[in-house]
């Protein structure tokens, strides 16, 4: 009897306490406290429970060295375009056009999956408006084709936890020229890149992406990378063949391999050096970062001209820039920051090479009499000469409209080239406003863009005027 009250006194006793300090779905608690444990479990999540994730990341070893990251980009456009001249959409005449689409959504998978072993994986697509990236009349075409792998890598890291040497291969946009041509477009400063520094983009490469064996890293101030590149047939675009003519195209004949490399100098912080390639377009004020870079693209008879009949001249591609890049904290207390660039661009390719582009190009043809390939918002993008680019941005105060509502960030860009067939200086010119939401990871981008549009001068092109693109683009990162 005295055993039974004893235990009927013990388990009241252990009951009462578990009351006191569990609740009923806390299992944990009560056990502990039914095992004699003075310190019972927190009911209320700890500050590390409560702390937001930015990420999402496994870690494959308790210290995180070893691991494997996903992320998602997603970059809407709503734009107003007034047309160049000649311009036709779905085969009718346009002055100007309103258009909504994706110009980018992509995916990242990548991960140090051991001390030495990198992979990383990109899957997307881009330029996804109502024409898809291309229409023709006279035959149907597939709206859902457009996605594809940008990269597939394997990279070898030589001294662990070391960023000494990183020898990788696969399709890669680590290459040469300049940091613009291997953006990291989740984090640019302004809405878009400046695509001609992407010197061969969808002629001999896919999407700024070649099959590359490289060398990468950072030895004390020098960031450096070399590349030895494979590049595709220009066959394999999957645009009309030029013709041989007095101005130089890529060649259809013959295949060499492309040599690159690519310098900075940091003077302060060291930039970002994880995923292959990819440069940082702003840290918004996070680091303290000047550099002087430098870079080259250099390629044996990449391109061809026919002057005269039974005159056929072929022409090694020599590209090289030097530039300065700064983006540094103004204001720690109050988290302001500047962003500024400025670069010269040599571009070879050749007697008379040019190309004219229109960024996810609103329009789908040109009429009779207008120059080929000058609809929509086109513009002599590639061409043999060089160019001058350069960017300045200035973050606000963080928090700007109260604590979590975000800051703006102001900027202006500047393109300044002079080719070969073109009759003046060209300019190109951007002014916009970033509303960062949450930095990088939500942002709204308004920018309004003043180009020049052309006419045919023999076998030149002379400006006739100009026109303006305002866009609004929302951005999701995570």
């Amino acid at each position: 009897m005295k055993n039974l009250v004893a235990a009927f006194l013990f388990l009241s006793s252990s009951l009462s306490i578990a009351q006191q300090v569990a609740t009923p779905t806390d299992t944990a608690t009560y056990i502990k406290t039914m095992a004699g444990v003075s310190e019972p479990i927190p009911l209320k999540p700890t500050p590390e429970q409560n702390t937001e994730k930015n990420e999402l990341k496994y870690n494959l070893n308790q210290s995180g060295s070893h691991f494997f990251k996903v992320t998602f980009l997603n970059q809407t456009w709503l734009r107003f375009n007034q047309s160049n001249p000649g311009t036709t959409v779905i085969s009718e005449p346009k002055d100007n056009t309103f258009d909504i689409g994706l110009r980018r959504t992509r995916m990242q998978l990548f991960g140090q999956i051991s001390d030495h072993v990198f992979l990383y994986f990109q899957f997307g697509m881009n330029n996804f408006n109502y024409l898809n990236g291309g229409f023709s009349p006279s035959a149907s075409s597939n709206r859902k084709i457009h996605a594809f792998f940008h990269d597939a890598v394997g990279e070898y890291l030589v001294w662990k936890n070391k960023d000494y040497l990183k020898i990788g291969g696969g399709l890669t946009i680590v290459n040469g020229l300049s940091r613009f041509s291997a953006p990291g477009v989740s984090n640019i400063m302004s809405m878009d890149v400046p695509v001609f520094a992407q010197a061969t983009v969808d002629q001999t490469d896919q999407f700024s992406r070649k099959l590359t064996l490289y060398a990468r890293g950072q030895v004390g101030h020098l960031d450096y990378r070399v590349a030895l590149s494979d590049p595709f047939p220009v066959q394999t675009s999957g645009s009309a063949l030029s013709t041989y003519g007095q101005n130089s195209i890529f060649s259809l004949k013959g295949h060499h391999k492309q040599f690159q490399g690519f310098f900075m100098w940091q003077f302060f912080d060291k930039e970002a050096h994880q995923t292959p390639g990819y440069n940082t377009g702003t840290y918004l004020g996070s680091k303290k970062i000047f550099n002087l870079e430098a870079g080259f693209i250099t390629q044996k008879n990449a391109t061809v001209r026919v002057a005269s009949a039974g005159d056929t001249t072929y022409h090694n591609m020599n590209l090289w820039s030097v530039a300065s890049f700064l983006d540094i904290p103004l204001n720690k207390a109050k988290g302001t920051a500047v962003n500024a660039y400025l670069g010269y661009f040599h571009t070879d390719y050749g007697t008379n090479y040019l190309r004219f582009n229109g960024i996810m190009n609103p329009a789908s043809g040109v009429a009779s009499g207008y120059p080929s390939g000058t609809q929509g918002n086109a513009v002599p993008m590639f061409g043999t000469g060089s160019v001058i680019y350069g960017q300045l941005g200035y973050l606000l105060k963080r928090d700007l409209f109260g604590s979590g509502n975000g800051t703006l960030m102001p900027y202006v860009q500047a393109q300044v080239a002079s080719y070969q067939r073109i009759t003046q200086t060209l300019g190109i010119y951007n002014l916009g406003l970033n509303y960062l939401i949450k930095g990088h990871n939500g942002k709204l981008t308004l920018d309004y863009q003043n180009r020049p549009i052309y006419e045919a001068a023999g076998n030149q092109y002379a400006p006739s005027g100009r026109r303006g693109q305002l866009t609004l683009q929302y951005q999701v990162f995570i």
